[in-house]
C-alpha cells in the first residue's frame, strides 16, 4: 500500500456482489501464497509470488477483497504514477468469476484513485481476453494505443496489449493521439 494511502480511506465496498458484500484491505505478505496461487488457476502466463512481493516492496496499492465469508473473492494491484493510476493487475478466482465480483472491485478501485485526486486509469489488456475487454470498455474505457508482443503466449509466441484509459470526470481527449 502506497503512502498516499491511510486506514481511513478503506471502507467496506457499497453496493457488492455476493453474500455479504466485499471487504477492501492491504494485502499482505501473508497473503501471497494464496494470491499467487489464485493467479496460477486464472491465467495461463500468471504472476509469480516474487511479481506480488516486489509490488508490495515497491509500494504500490495491493488490495484483497473478502467475501462476507472472510475467503478471498479479489484481489488487484495499483501503480500511482504522477496524476494517474495504473492497474497492473485485478483478478477474481475461477470459482466467483461471473458474479459482478470484478466490476465492482474495479469501480472501488476507480473511486478509491478519483478520492485520492488521480484524473484516470490506464491498464492493458489482451485482445483475447474478451470478458475482461467488455469489463473495461462498459466501464468507460477506451484504447489508446498497442503494446506490440507485450504478453508471453502459447509456444513461445507473444501476444500484443491494448492500452485503455479511463478518463475521471472528464474526456480521453489529451490522450486521443497516444
Amino acid at each position: 500500500m502506497s503512502a498516499r494511502t491511510s486506514q481511513s480511506q478503506i471502507a467496506p465496498l457499497q453496493g457488492a456482489h455476493g453474500p455479504g458484500g466485499l471487504r477492501p484491505r492491504p494485502m499482505q505478505r501473508l497473503d501471497l501464497p494464496q494470491v499467487a496461487a489464485t493467479e496460477a488457476q486464472v491465467y495461463p502466463f500468471p504472476w509469480s509470488i516474487g511479481n506480488f512481493d516486489d509490488s508490495l516492496t515497491a509500494g504500490y496499492d495491493c488490495w484483497v477483497f473478502e467475501g462476507g465469508d472472510g475467503r478471498l473473492a479479489a484481489y488487484a494491484i495499483v501503480m500511482w504514477i504522477p496524476d494517474e493510476v495504473h492497474l497492473l493487475n485485478l483478478s477474481v478466482p475461477a470459482r466467483l468469476q461471473g458474479r459482478g465480483i470484478g466490476r465492482t472491485v474495479l469501480e472501488w478501485l476507480c473511486g478509491n484513485a478519483v478520492a485520492r485526486g488521480a484524473r484516470g486509469m490506464l491498464l492493458e489488456v489482451r485482445p483475447s481476453n474478451l470478458p475482461a475487454l467488455h469489463l473495461y470498455e462498459s466501464s468507460g474505457f477506451t484504447r489508446i494505443g498497442v503494446r506490440r508482443r507485450y504478453y508471453p503466449a502459447a509456444e513461445g509466441s507473444r501476444e500484443d496489449a491494448w492500452v485503455l484509459f479511463r478518463t475521471f470526470g472528464g474526456s480521453n481527449a489529451e490522450h486521443d493521439d497516444e
